[in-house]
């Protein structure tokens, strides 16, 4: 028997369109079981739905929401997920994993574990998603009115798109923010470095700039110039630089006060002579963006801070610029 179309998800209108957004399709598929949580960015209760972004943009909904969105009890999903690896070769999960497969999805598991508030949470992406309302809508052995018209309400609109807009979700927003967390730390580093030296933050504009303009979120979270930092510091001690320069000093480096870390402020740091800068400047370029740039963004991955996709774009538009330049 059907479900009443009086429990039957139908966003309205409004909800259903965005014509501000431009962002490619993102399929997250995990290569292992996740032994680390996926921070979320924001989550709301939409339509008697849960959904939300994760911390690096992805699109998600949760437990209870797909669940509602399928009509189908928020148990019977948790059981099919958690035992994913032996029901996928059951009927029911032999059909839902083609559909999977279909959308160039395997991972072992159909969701991401995340976490909001101190919570875990279950978060389902697109493929996932979308695989599940199909099967609900329309290859169950008891279709699913919710599912049916939920099933039709994304395919009129893109799945990103219609979370995107229901959370309130702008990457353009979040763009601007990360631009607000570089201008204000320039504002505040500049001001307080010694004359005659250099610090680390503000002469790393160069890969800073591009790491925005290629999507990332460069927030408290996300700090480039502490990997830069003990890099060159490991370097400068290794090459006995100040043999060559002169001695390095300490100065008081002090973060915005809406950063975290203010809350320890002033943070002791090094400033460089400004003689130096020349062989810190080659180093960046021919050493750092070579060899420990990739290695930076890769445990951004790993810490779930930014998707493959967005490290490989930043690779790709800093480091041919360095090796044009050797």
């Amino acid at each position: 028997m059907k479900n009443s179309k009086k429990d039957s998800f139908s966003p309205t209108l409004k909800y259903n369109k965005i014509n501000s957004l431009d962002v490619e399709n993102e399929v997250l598929v995990p290569a292992k079981i996740q032994s680390e949580l996926f921070l979320v960015e924001k989550q709301i209760e939409f339509d008697g739905v849960e959904m939300g972004v994760l911390a690096n943009g992805v699109p998600y909904l949760t437990e209870s929401g797909l669940a509602r969105m399928c009509g189908i009890d928020r148990k019977a999903l948790n059981r099919l997920a958690i035992n994913w690896a032996e029901e996928k070769y059951k009927p029911r999960g032999k059909i839902i994993n083609q559909l999977l497969e279909q959308s160039e999805f395997y991972g072992l598991t159909i969701f991401l574990k995340s976490t909001h508030n101190g919570t875990q949470v279950n978060a389902f992406t697109e493929p996932v998603c979308l695989a599940l309302l199909e099967y609900y809508a329309f290859l169950a052995d008891e279709p699913r009115e919710q599912a049916l018209m939920a099933f039709r309400t994304l395919a009129k609109t893109k799945f990103r798109e219609f979370i995107y807009n229901a959370v309130g979700y702008a990457p353009e927003v979040a763009n601007l923010d990360s631009w607000k967390h570089f201008h204000d730390r320039v504002a505040i580093t500049s001001n307080s470095v010694p004359l005659g030296y250099f610090g680390i933050f503000t002469e790393i504009a160069s890969i800073i700039v591009p790491m925005i303009n290629a999507g990332i979120i460069v927030n408290d979270k996300l700090i480039p110039d502490i990997s830069v930092g003990r890099a060159w510091s490991s370097y400068w001690e290794h090459q006995r630089m100040s043999e060559k320069h002169g001695d390095r000093i300490k100065y008081d480096h002090e973060y915005p006060d809406y950063y975290p870390q203010s809350k320890s402020n002033p943070q002791p740091s090094y400033a460089y002579p400004d003689n130096a800068l020349g062989d810190f400047r080659k180093w960046l370029r021919e050493n750092y963006l070579k060899t420990k740039l990739p290695s930076y963004l890769l445990g951004q991955i790993t810490r779930k801070r930014l998707t493959k996709e967005i490290a490989d774009k930043t690779i790709e538009t800093l480091v041919p610029k360095a090796l044009s330049r050797t």
